[in-house]
């Protein structure tokens, strides 16, 4: 590797450098939209309120590990935070450590966000992400800075022996020294707009790379902090993790692109921006689904159903995965296949469920609109 292929080797770094003119345009969309969807928000009460940030949250969960390769269970995130949340959704799924541990970190950012960022607390994230000291098979160091024994911090891909070196990081001595100036920084009370300093918090964080492993979900959590400082409210209702995960190619390359050239970072900070626009305006969508569940209960509130179809019509009404079945109802609800299928007959006689039109093996069934 020759001297200054990548940013943290600049004689000036870290002085990052952008074209403001060029960030007012999208940075006031961003706010704008932001705008559009709390006003729809304070129009709806705070019990809805609740289920549609439980559904931003668990969104963030699910795709801020998604994109690390790791899929978590949605309903024992659901559960998780909505315990930790105190949001009643009936019966909790049952939830491992891991599970509890990325919520933890997911929680601590956003509903903390005026707390500073210290080494302790960042510590305390990654030691929830690995609870077992494991990362898939390897052994890795946790709630500690890397140290580099095995070689540079590489971030790669391809087959053995063919791989690509995306970035390599600065080397673990100076990870303490960097990540004091990178806090002192987060911390800083200035004027720069905290979005701006969300897309510049996240870009900063990957290129320390201070972990073993973890380091894209942290600095993913470190956004969310300061993008919930931004929104002057501990709620999230949009998850910029999800959109991330939605253009996942995109952001490997602006980011690579990004820190194989100059402290000139206009071209990330309008990337992020965009990006978080796209957030925005998928939340009108989770909004619209808890107002359509909403509705639906409502509608159906004198209807006599039994516990296994409560939960069954929840999980259609939260995006069922696939298509609903008398064997998946059984499973589900853990109940015989007869019992399955007349819970589903006495839905569809009340008008609650119908049967899709292919029939046999193929039946499926979904709500009524």
């Amino acid at each position: 590797m020759e001297r200054g292929d990548y940013i943290w080797q600049a004689a000036d770094w870290p002085n990052w450098r952008y074209d403001l003119e060029a960030v007012i345009g999208p940075l006031s969309n961003v706010t704008r939209a932001q705008g559009l969807l709390l006003g729809r928000l304070a129009d709806v009460g705070m019990p809805l309120r609740d289920q549609a940030s439980l559904a931003a949250l668990t969104e963030d969960v699910l795709k801020t590990s998604e994109i690390e390769g790791e899929h978590l269970n949605p309903a024992s995130v659901r559960s998780s935070i909505a315990r930790r949340l105190g949001v009643d959704i009936g019966a909790l799924a049952p939830v491992d450590r891991h599970v509890e541990g990325v919520v933890e970190m997911v929680l601590d950012a956003v509903t903390h966000n005026a707390d500073a960022v210290t080494q302790e607390r960042l510590f305390g994230w990654h030691a929830a992400l690995f609870p077992t000291g494991f990362s898939g098979m390897s052994q890795i160091r946790v709630a500690a800075w890397r140290d580099d024994l095995k070689g540079p911090m590489q971030v790669v891909s391809g087959p053995f022996g063919r791989q690509r070196v995306h970035f390599e990081a600065p080397p673990a001595g100076r990870i303490e020294d960097e990540f004091t100036r990178f806090m002192d920084w987060v911390n800083a009370a200035d004027t720069l707009h905290p979005m701006l300093k969300a897309g510049l918090a996240h870009l900063w964080f990957v290129t320390l790379h201070p972990f073993d492993d973890g380091n894209g979900r942290i600095a993913r959590a470190i956004g969310d902090l300061l993008l919930a400082r931004a929104d002057g409210n501990p709620q999230r209702f949009y998850s910029l993790s999800a959109q991330i995960q939605r253009e996942r190619h995109s952001y490997y390359e602006i980011l690579e692109r990004t820190q194989k050239g100059s402290l000139e970072i206009t071209g990330w900070l309008l990337w992020f921006l965009a990006t978080l626009l796209r957030a925005v305006e998928a939340a009108h969508t989770v909004l619209d689904a808890v107002l359509a569940k909403a509705h639906f209960w409502q509608r159906w509130a004198a209807t006599p159903m039994n516990a296994r179809q409560t939960k069954l019509l929840n999980a259609l009404l939260d995006g069922f995965d696939g298509k609903l079945t008398s064997k998946k109802w059984a499973a589900i609800a853990k109940c015989s296949p007869d019992t399955a299928l007349r819970d589903i007959n006495e839905l569809i006689e009340c008008g609650v469920l119908r049967k899709n039109a292919a029939g046999g093996r193929s039946t499926a069934y979904d709500i009524c609109t």
